[in-house]
């Protein structure tokens, strides 16, 4: 299989709620988009106020339940990873904007020994992905019968043509009916912070 063919397969995969295909994704892009998240948390304010590691998968949350939802169309591992980068500059703009909007004091914030033992270790990224697809199921069952409709139609790689075409409406109606749901669906568990 070439590689395109191989990524375009991922990604129905993805699209599919497959779990192993998800933890493929996370395995192969979880490390590039957690070293630019680091890169990006430069003030030692916001260092100490939160891990990188909050941020990707946040980032991950958010890119899993839009996948599902149809909501891009990406034809290259590149623009997957540039549409990654983007999400998490976006996320640690808007979570820092509020940090400081807030006034936190990061030196403040020192760990004793009991508190650093209550801390959640991070999963390793199968688990991750395992989650993510949890995720997604829990997504999907908030979707209305039509939304759920669409969704499926989009993970066997119908274009948005296709669909209005099978369930009737325009393309740019059904794209709208997506993203709302996925907005709508988003706010209710918190995945969104811009």
């Amino acid at each position: 299989m070439a590689a395109d063919d191989d990524f375009s397969e991922l990604l129905r995969r993805v699209r599919a709620g497959d779990p192993t295909a998800a933890t493929r994704l996370v395995q192969e892009y979880e490390p590039l988009i957690r070293r630019e998240v680091r890169l990006m948390l430069d003030d030692s304010r916001l260092i100490r106020l939160f891990d990188s590691m909050d941020i990707v998968q946040s980032v991950m949350s958010s890119f899993f339940v839009r996948m599902v939802g149809g909501q891009y169309d990406l034809d290259s591992p590149h623009r997957l990873l540039g549409l990654l980068v983007a999400m998490a500059r976006n996320k640690v703009i808007s979570t820092s904007r509020r940090q400081l909007a807030q006034k936190r004091d990061g030196h403040r914030r020192e760990a004793s020994p009991e508190r650093l033992e209550l801390a959640p270790a991070h999963d390793d990224s199968p688990s991750q992905a395992v989650s993510m697809s949890e995720l997604v199921a829990c997504c999907r069952l908030e979707m209305s019968s039509d939304e759920q409709q669409v969704a499926e139609l989009r993970s066997q790689d119908h274009s948005w043509e296709q669909v209005a075409g099978l369930l009737g409406g325009t393309a740019d109606s059904r794209r709208v009916q997506m993203s709302r749901a996925i907005e709508r669906i988003s706010r209710k568990f918190g995945l969104d912070d811009t």
